[in-house]
């Protein structure tokens, strides 16, 4: 009995490693579809604030989306990677094999998935025998942005980016300050920081060629007319955006704006903000060769 269970479970982590093995070959273009989430990186991005003890639960594997330490050890349906985890691996199969009763796993709960804390081997026999739920000892973690059941890193990303700009719409009232029309996206986190940055600079600018200090409300629509929206025209007639696959009019803005700024530094303050937004173009644009080969798919 003892050499069966031993065969299976060799036999088991073999089929294991060769499922992840296709599993990585078939995604090899879509690395998010086959890695798991790093916990670490998550919680930078989602700014968690606190936590819960939530004690012993019933948790659906299918919502495990992630590791504390281990996320690169295993593929997003939790296959072990490498041939070292083979030792660890089998001897959980093994106790699975024998009906010996393992201690709770141990979960952080993010919105609606889960990150393993301790227990990714079990985590991993488990779904490779098709077990559904795991007893789990969890502690939630509270974070201001959700976090849905199909969660990956560029889902992630654009939650982030979303809560951001929801956050910033709402502090500055774009839409009742600027009208629907007014589209402020971007297409990486931490951006609307820069814009904020922005608008306090025009104000501050403003307030120094006042005697009465402007409201913010003025700021805004001030900073929109005379300086965005000039430097989007600018853009838009030169046609950028072609030049930056993925890249928005805002993200150019505050790209050209900088790049505007390091030249008037160093050649003067005459330089004017169409030739900055040429010249960032040429040095960091696509040419015709690469979108072509972009829309090819011969380039990423």
């Amino acid at each position: 009995m003892k050499d069966l269970i031993e065969s299976t479970a060799r036999e088991d982590f073999n089929k294991a490693r060769k499922q992840a093995f296709f599993t990585q070959l078939f995604k090899a273009f879509s690395p998010e579809k086959r890695e798991l989430l790093s916990l670490h990186e998550v919680r930078e991005a989602l700014r968690a604030r606190g936590e819960t003890y939530r004690g012993m639960q019933q948790v659906p594997l299918e919502k495990i989306v992630g590791s504390e330490g281990r996320y690169q050890d295993f593929t997003k349906q939790f296959l072990p990677r490498y041939e070292y985890l083979r030792h660890r691996w089998q001897s959980i199969d093994k106790a699975h094999l024998s009906d010996v009763i393992l201690p709770p796993i141990k979960l952080y709960e993010i919105g609606d998935v889960y990150f393993v804390r301790d227990g990714n081997h079990r985590v991993s026999v488990a779904k490779s025998q098709g077990v559904k739920e795991i007893d789990a000892e969890v502690v939630r973690l509270d974070t201001e942005v959700p976090l849905e059941g199909d969660a990956t890193r560029e889902g992630l990303r654009r939650a982030v980016i979303e809560h951001e700009r929801g956050r910033f719409y709402r502090r500055f009232k774009i839409r009742e300050l600027l009208g629907d029309d007014a589209d402020l996206t971007v297409s990486a986190t931490g951006r609307y920081d820069e814009l904020k940055s922005h608008v306090y600079g025009h104000k501050y600018y403003i307030n120094e060629q006042n005697a009465v200090e402007i409201p913010l409300e003025d700021a805004i629509k001030s900073w929109y007319e005379n300086v965005y929206s000039p430097i989007v025209r600018s853009i838009r007639e030169a046609k950028l955006v072609a030049r930056f696959p993925g890249r928005t009019e805002t993200d150019l803005y505050l790209w050209i704006v900088k790049h505007w700024d390091l030249l008037k530094h160093r050649y003067g303050q005459d330089v004017p903000i169409e030739a900055a937004a040429r010249d960032y173009s040429y040095r960091f644009g696509d040419g015709i060769i690469t979108r072509i080969l972009r829309r090819l798919g011969l380039k990423r």
